[in-house]
């Protein structure tokens, strides 16, 4: 038999990229298309103020060109601290259409952490909103180079000094609103730059590509009924995670972005009511405010209202006191690496003949990969062998695909490490049930041993949450000289409520073995990130202030 040529060969000549047939993945491009397809739509409300798709990305293409003409190219980082107001949406958008990375800023971060951060990260542009313009001011003298500094006037902002050049309105004023801005020269290029918590040292910048955020994008148009035309109420910070993509993701959809300045629940209540809000994404203490918010806060609405929770697992008590409100709460599992989302517990049909304290159990668990990953699993970090389908047996949460980042902005170390054996290595522990869900048992870092046994924190945190006079609740481990390690529950009450130590301790000692029961109990406010995450941390410095538990006799 004659040799013939290799396969490809036939699809070598004439058939390669070209304008017609390839432009690289950017979300940017959602914006344009929402223009032209719906330009009278309503795409932001702010309290007064509205703006139509055509209106919107007018701004947004003025804000790129004004940053373009202020030196702003390929690669260059335009950092932004402010809640969620138009200039925040503007600036997700406008940044990487002027070929520049954003870089949202934690609001809730002191001075040296954000000096940190604008250093690290070679700010050229600060956008800021004027209310934190008394840790701005401290962080400026701290700076290796100096950023433009562009001060964003909102009138709902609790005033503050000018610190800036010109103020945001004037900037985008330098700026064409007919600006053209082009395609990424490679989908690979740098789209956002975001730090972690950095709770055990410096954060670490977690560098995003156009190609990741494009197709995040569209996962969560995948997984979640968004519908057309959805009413999205930004309760979420957009600074966590790029909101989990969610400004383009709505966006493409031609969907309504109900911006909130302050998490305050009588105004969510009032926005839900009045703009018919269909969907929102919240951490679990969120949703635990909303429950506990008083009647004269609450503003009643008939329609149902989609929720996406992640974070802290949300115990099964909260899940179904929300869906005893009106609120479809579907749970997602997801870290900053990875754009955001990487599972989501997709209801089963079956599971509507289930009582509804084991249906809140089975929507309490992480779920299923979300569909842009090439795979996901539960495996031993140390061999790659992904654990049985037991429902039992522990393993690490392990993804590849192309909504990973790129890795750590100049930490090729923490890079290397978190991509051992080809698989983004995500550091939470977990188990996988026979039904294919898998499900979060901790942190590494939050596991309790003690006397040889793994206890899980948010298992025992479950508990605590069923007992009716606590609000909030948080379990680390606590040194103890004969076991190693017991489990401390830190507890915030109900308001009215009196219940001691002791009655809790009972409680959990009904309700799960005597040895995961916590053995101390602390009462008082929990410590948050401005995502509403609980800061173990700094739980865990506390229990090093309390007096020291006595050996057993």
């Amino acid at each position: 038999m004659a040799t013939t040529a290799s396969g490809m060969d036939k699809f070598s000549k004439g058939l390669g990229k070209v304008a017609a047939n390839y432009a690289a993945l950017t979300p940017s491009c959602h914006l344009i298309t929402a223009a032209r397809n719906f330009p009278e739509r309503t795409a932001v409300v702010y309290g007064a103020q509205k703006f139509t798709y055509r209106e919107f990305d007018a701004r947004c293409r003025r804000l790129a060109s004004a940053l373009k003409q202020s030196g702003i190219g390929r690669g260059d980082v335009v950092a932004l601290i402010a809640p969620n107001i138009p200039a925040a949406l503007e600036a997700h958008f406008a940044a990487p259409m002027a070929g520049g990375v954003i870089n949202p800023l934690n609001i809730r971060l002191d001075a040296e952490a954000i000096a940190f951060i604008l250093n690290h990260g070679e700010a050229k542009v600060l956008l800021t909103d004027r209310e934190f313009a008394p840790v701005i001011k401290k962080v400026l003298p701290l700076l290796e180079q100096k950023p433009m500094v562009v001060d964003i006037d909102d009138p709902a902002a609790d005033g503050g000094e000018s610190l800036g050049e010109i103020s945001y309105e004037d900037f985008l004023q330098q700026g064409d609103p007919a600006y053209a801005w082009e395609l990424p020269q490679d989908e690979w290029d740098p789209f956002a730059l975001s730090y972690t918590s950095g709770t055990t040292g410096d954060p670490k910048g977690v560098v995003y590509h156009h190609r990741g955020a494009y197709i995040a994008t569209f996962g969560q148009i995948t997984v979640w009924p968004l519908g057309a035309h959805p009413v999205y109420l930004w309760t979420l910070p957009m600074f966590h995670s790029l909101g989990w993509c969610f400004p383009w993701s709505i966006t493409a959809l031609g969907g309504t972005h109900v911006l909130l300045r302050k998490l305050d629940p009588a105004r969510v209540f009032k926005f839900i009511a009045e703009q018919r809000v269909t969907h929102l994404c919240a951490a679990p203490t969120v949703l635990n405010i909303l429950i506990h918010a008083p009647a004269d806060a609450r503003t009643e609405f008939t329609h149902k209202v989609n929720v996406m929770t992640a974070g802290s697992a949300p115990p099964p008590a909260v899940l179904a006191a929300m869906q005893g409100m009106g609120f479809d709460v579907t749970h997602a599992y997801g870290l900053t690496e990875c754009f955001g989302c990487v599972t989501i517990c997709h209801w089963q049909d079956e599971w509507a003949g289930l009582d509804g304290d084991t249906v809140a159990r089975h929507k309490a668990r992480q779920g299923l990969k979300y569909p842009q990953f090439d795979d996901l699993m539960v495996a031993r970090p140390d061999t790659l062998e992904p654990v049985p389908h037991d429902g039992e047996t522990v393993g690490e949460i392990m993804v590849h695909g192309s909504t990973v980042m790129r890795g750590y902005l100049k930490n090729s170390a923490a890079t290397d490490k978190a991509f051992q054996g080809g698989w983004f290595h995500s550091g939470d522990l977990a188990v996988v049930h026979d039904d294919g869900y898998v499900q979060v048992k901790d942190r590494f870092k939050d596991i309790i041993i003690s006397g040889g046994e793994n206890i899980s924190s948010i298992e025992v945190e479950s508990v605590l949450y069923r007992h009716p006079a606590i609000l909030e609740a948080a379990v680390v481990a606590r040194d103890d000289e004969h076991w190693g390690e017991t489990p401390c529950a830190f507890v915030t009450l109900q308001p009215d409520a009196s219940v001691d130590a002791a009655e809790i301790i009972d409680f959990c000692r009904e309700n799960m073995a005597h040895f995961k029961c916590p053995k101390t109990v602390v009462f008082g406010e929990l410590p948050k990130t401005a995502t509403g995450k609980i800061q173990k941390f700094q739980l865990r410095e506390r229990t090093r202030q309390l007096q020291p538990t006595p050996p057993k006799s």
